[in-house]
């Protein structure tokens, strides 16, 4: 891996055989410690980067583990087709039509509880929540958010049981929470004791982790809407800094780990750029552009 330059960006994007950079046709980046400084605000150099992507015709996607509610920072910063992919790639969203769910890869509830079961066996003390497309709930021992003052307080087997809950939407994912682990540690006993039932990775710098269904991420959620527009990986440029980008990071053709990144997706990336609170995307983006407004 080639260090941070002196203007925060490295170029490692890969080449054609014609020894040609592909030109980027879709920008997708994380929110949290990524283009988010870390009081959660959009720089207003990033805002600039962002709108001068998009009216140069460079689509631009959030890709975030936020739930589709916590999208009210960046919601006015989507043009054009107004999509944001949430919950690690459980949702998408149109934030221009109020936060509507365009498309949902849910977790079955059948397959959270074998999650439940195991890593109720496998780390002993672990709590759960589950977050819905209506909301989150969670159990008497999870941390509380207090973004979410109504949640419904119960057992997650309680929560999981369609009885109970048959109208709350359909499972988006399952987060597990220990006090005692350490977050890698716990990622680490989690995927081995469950990995086969479920997509598992985290993003806070605690031990909470996100249980998706299998197969759902970042990465393959943001494919599925690529396809659907005719760009390949190679045209892709994504920017990340937790677990739960390393998939994403691997699958675009061009990515950038942030220089407060996790050590797993630093190693996934093809380039570095600097820290979240430094505009490290809007550093990449406005090289970008450089470089086309160059070649023109």
């Amino acid at each position: 891996m080639a260090p941070i330059g002196e203007d925060g960006a490295v170029t490692s994007a890969p080449q054609r055989p014609d020894g040609q950079t592909p030109a980027p046709r879709l920008i997708a980046t994380d929110l949290d410690g990524t283009l988010l400084h870390d009081d959660k605000s959009v720089s207003l150099r990033t805002v600039a980067a962002l709108a001068a992507a998009e009216e140069a015709g460079i689509e631009v996607f959030f890709v975030t583990g936020r739930p589709a509610r916590w999208m009210d920072v960046v919601a006015d910063h989507v043009h054009g087709h107004g999509l944001a992919i949430c919950a690690n790639g459980a949702a998408v969203v149109d934030l221009h039509a109020g936060r509507e769910f365009v498309q949902v890869r849910d977790l079955p509830r059948a397959t959270a509880l074998k999650v439940v079961e195991a890593l109720r066996t496998a780390a002993p003390g672990t709590s759960f929540a589950v977050e819905r497309t209506t909301g989150i709930n969670y159990e008497p021992d999870y941390p509380p958010f207090f973004q979410d003052p109504g949640a419904t307080v119960a057992t997650v087997e309680k929560l999981l049981n369609e009885e109970f809950d048959d109208g709350a939407g359909p499972v988006l994912k399952l987060l597990a929470h220990h006090g005692e682990l350490s977050p890698d540690a716990f990622l680490e006993l989690a995927r081995s004791a469950a990995g086969r039932h479920a997509a598992i990775t985290r993003s806070s710098p605690t031990a909470l982790l996100e249980i998706s269904g299998l197969g759902v991420s970042k990465a393959s959620t943001l494919a599925l809407c690529c396809a659907e527009r005719g760009i390949s990986p190679e045209e892709v440029v994504a920017f990340g800094d937790m677990p739960n980008d390393v998939e994403m990071l691997g699958w675009a053709g061009t990515s950038y780990a942030m220089g407060n990144a996790h050590p797993d997706v630093i190693a996934a990336a093809s380039g570095r750029t600097v820290a979240n609170n430094e505009d490290g995307v809007a550093v990449v983006i406005e090289r970008i552009l450089a470089d086309r407004a160059a070649r023109a």
